[in-house]
């Protein structure tokens, strides 16, 4: 069974490691595996609640942000072509 812990429950697990409980002992408390408390503490080890909060929102923000350019990005080039197109007609240069 797959549970769902929040950002606050895993840094609590991690922090009651760095003070001392033993890591079988926790991971049969929280019903995790080895790998799983290993797998949190290289992504969240040292840090708090609200620097993790603030990483995940960031994170989200770039996905909306690299989403956007991707829709956007075909449509700025082809408008790019047009510009080219008409800046070419224009041309002395292109013309000969």
């Amino acid at each position: 069974m797959k549970k769902k812990f929040s950002v606050e429950q895993i840094v609590g697990v991690l922090k009651q490691a760095e003070v001392g409980v033993p890591v079988a002992e926790l991971i049969r408390k929280t019903g995790i595996t080895e790998q799983t408390y290993y797998r949190w503490r290289a992504k969240y080890a040292g840090l708090e609640v609200d620097q993790v909060q603030q990483i995940k929102q960031l994170r989200d923000e770039n996905t909306k942000l690299k989403q956007l350019v991707a829709e956007l990005t075909p449509r700025i080039q082809s408008g790019l072509r047009d510009f080219d197109v008409r800046a070419c007609n224009d041309c002395r240069r292109c013309r000969v």
